[in-house]
């Protein structure tokens, strides 16, 4: 701060008006020569404007040398106005500085003091009116420091609380992105993920078979022609989401996908090659929108891993109901290498975090050569038969 850094540095405005004004009362001819300082006496009465622009860093010094100097002056029978005035200003000092305990420790000693010393000086009169003016000029002096520590302190809580809340707006901001990085990818990977497992499976059938089964090639181009076509245009409605204005509201491009789209997908995994046994014994769950759709990438995911990770291209897929949940388990034969989706887990990872979001659970897991993928998904009422 100027003011600050004006006391430390050299004198400023503050010190320069207190050691005018320490003076002026020192060398003013008061109509009563008790208040006088003659001779000697200016000796006293002017030594506390030499220790008043130091204040700022010794404010205790700055009082004990104005309080002796009112006591010396009066020994001589005199009041010395510069000396009490210099006592109030070094209290202002000590309050601000030091604090309150301190501070009012310290002006309580000042009062006594010059209380005790103007008495001395009138003979024992401790009623003077001049005299008590003095005193309670010294007490507003604390009182003045007191009143500047606390706005101080007041504005320093306030720039704090205001830091605070920047740095809590810039953590929320950076929170809010790493949520929106995760939730981008989390949907890039149900969108792309099973159309590119799809076209490069379907690629490399219709290379092998190109000079032996010219149809079957022409088959899996066929399907690698469509899933491009969907990869591309889910991408394209992905990307126009995030260009989207944050006010625009476009709602979704197309509905969400649930287990009304089930016969759908598995029919698109059947025609890449995968066989499915499907055992589905009950229909019509009373899903959320938001289960249903999980419910519907849990199996999307599944049959993903399935397909690219899984031997011999069979899967079972179970779907039954569990008290107030929807059961879904997809086992398939494991491939024992690094592929395997629960080294990658990106996917699962993706998935889980979804179901926590609706209230579900998920457990993967390997045995005996068997990947399996069980999610409960909590649902809005019990299911209908």
């Amino acid at each position: 701060m100027p003011t600050t850094r004006a006391r430390r540095d050299g004198f400023g405005m503050s010190d320069l008006l207190a050691v005018a004004l320490i003076v002026f009362f020192a060398v003013l001819p008061f109509p009563d020569e008790t208040f006088r300082a003659e001779g000697m006496l200016l000796i006293p009465a002017l030594a506390p404007a030499l220790i008043m622009p130091f204040r700022g860093r010794w404010p205790i010094t700055a009082l004990v040398v104005s309080l002796a100097c009112v006591v010396a002056v009066a020994a001589s029978g005199s009041i010395s106005p510069s000396a009490l005035l210099a006592v109030a200003i070094a209290c202002f000092a000590v309050v601000d500085r030091l604090g309150r305990r301190i501070g009012l420790l310290s002006l309580g000693i000042s009062v006594a003091v010059a209380f005790l010393a103007d008495a001395w000086a009138l003979g024992g009169d401790l009623l003077d009116a001049t005299a008590l003016q003095f005193i309670l000029i010294i007490i507003l002096g604390g009182a003045l420091g007191d009143t500047a520590r606390s706005r101080r302190e007041f504005i320093a809580a306030m720039t704090e609380r205001a830091e605070r809340a920047e740095r809590s707006r810039d953590d929320e901001a950076r929170r809010r992105v790493a949520e929106d990085r995760v939730r981008i990818a989390r949907d890039l990977h149900d969108v792309v993920a099973h159309q590119i497992a799809v076209i490069s499976l379907n690629a490399g059938v219709a290379s092998t078979s190109l000079e032996t089964r010219p149809e079957r090639a022409q088959e899996a181009l066929a399907t690698v022609r469509n899933a491009s076509r969907t990869v591309l245009a889910d991408i394209g409605g992905l990307m126009t989401l995030l260009r989207a204005e944050p006010d625009d509201d476009q709602g979704e491009l197309r509905p969400q996908s649930g287990l009304g789209d089930l016969e759908t997908l598995l029919s698109g995994f059947r025609a890449a090659g995968l066989r499915i046994d499907l055992r589905d014994p009950h229909r019509g769950f009373a899903l959320s929108p938001a289960g249903d759709h999980v419910a519907y990438l849990v199996l999307h995911e599944a049959l993903t891993n399935a397909h690219k990770h899984g031997r011999g291209g069979t899967a079972t897929v179970a779907l039954r109901a569990e008290g107030a949940a929807v059961h879904l388990t997809i086992v398939n034969p494991a491939a024992d290498d690094a592929s395997s989706p629960l080294r990658a887990g990106h996917g699962l990872r993706g998935l889980q975090e979804r179901l926590t979001a609706v209230g579900g659970a998920m457990h993967v897991g390997s045995d005996g050569g068997v990947f399996s993928l069980e999610a409960w998904i909590p649902t809005e009422t019990a299911p209908t038969s």
